[in-house]
C-alpha cells in the first residue's frame, strides 16, 4: 500500500519551517541586530559631539601679568628722559653735568652720572660709569631696586662701548707708534742731507805743491 503523497509534502514544508526557525533563534543569539548596532553608533556619535561642545564653551584660563609698580615705572622713565637729554649735550655742557651731580651719592644720580660719562667717549670715563651702573646693582633699597633693569640693560651696553673703545685706543696707539717711527726717519734723512749739503757746499782744496828738485850732490866741490 503506497503512502499519502500529500502527507509526505506536508511533513516536508514542517520540517523546512523548523529549520527556519531554528536558524533565526540561532542569528539572534550569536550577535545584535543592525538595528541595535545603528542605534549605538548613533549615541556615540551623539556623546562625541557633546563633549566637544562642552570643551568649546568652556572658560580659558588667562594668566593676568603682574602689574608693574607705578613707582618704578616713573622712576624708568625719568632717567631715560635724562638719557635723551644728555644724547644731544655739547661736551661743554657734558663737562658742567658731571660737576654739577659731583660724587652722584643716590641710586638715580649714580644713573645719570654713568649715562653723562658714557657720553665723553673716552675710556677712562666708561670705566667709571660702568663702576657706578656696579653699585646700582649691588643697592637692595627699593630705589635702586627699581632701577636695576634699566641699569642691567645700560650694563650689557657699556660692556660693548668699552670693547669698541679699547679697540679703538690700540689702533690709534699703533698710529702713534708708526707715525713717530716715520717722524725719527724723516730726521735722520734730514739730517743726512744737511750733511751732504754741508759737504758740497766746502770750497775745494788747494792741491799740494810739488818738492824742490834736489841740488847734484855729486858736483864737486869749488877749488
Amino acid at each position: 500500500m503506497f503512502p499519502n503523497p500529500d502527507f509526505s509534502t506536508r511533513r516536508i514544508h514542517a520540517g523546512l519551517l523548523a529549520l527556519a526557525a531554528a536558524a533565526a533563534l540561532a542569528a539572534c543569539s550569536t550577535g545584535p541586530s543592525r538595528q541595535d548596532v545603528r542605534q549605538g553608533g548613533q549615541t556615540a556619535a551623539q556623546s562625541a559631539a557633546g563633549d566637544r561642545a562642552a570643551r568649546a564653551n568652556a572658560t580659558p584660563t588667562v594668566t593676568v601679568a603682574k602689574p608693574t609698580p607705578p613707582a618704578e615705572t616713573d622712576a624708568i622713565v625719568r632717567v631715560l628722559a635724562y638719557a635723551e637729554r644728555v644724547r644731544v649735550m655739547p661736551p661743554a655742557e657734558l663737562g658742567q653735568e658731571v660737576a654739577r651731580l659731583g660724587d652722584a651719592s643716590t641710586p638715580s644720580d649714580q644713573l645719570r652720572l654713568s649715562l653723562v660719562l658714557s657720553q665723553l667717549h673716552q675710556l677712562p670715563d666708561l670705566i667709571r660709569a660702568q663702576e657706578l651702573l656696579a653699585r646700582v646693582l649691588g643697592n637692595a633699597d627699593a630705589e635702586a631696586q627699581a632701577l636695576h633693569p634699566l641699569a642691567r640693560l645700560l650694563a650689557s651696553r657699556f660692556g660693548e662701548q668699552r670693547r669698541l673703545e679699547e679697540q679703538l685706543e690700540k689702533q690709534n696707539q699703533q698710529v702713534r707708534d708708526v707715525q713717530r717711527k716715520l717722524d725719527q726717519t724723516n730726521e735722520r734723512l734730514e739730517a743726512l742731507k744737511a750733511i751732504e749739503r754741508s759737504l758740497a757746499s766746502r770750497p775745494p782744496a788747494a792741491p799740494a805743491s810739488s818738492p824742490a828738485p834736489a841740488t847734484n850732490r855729486g858736483r864737486s866741490a869749488a877749488p
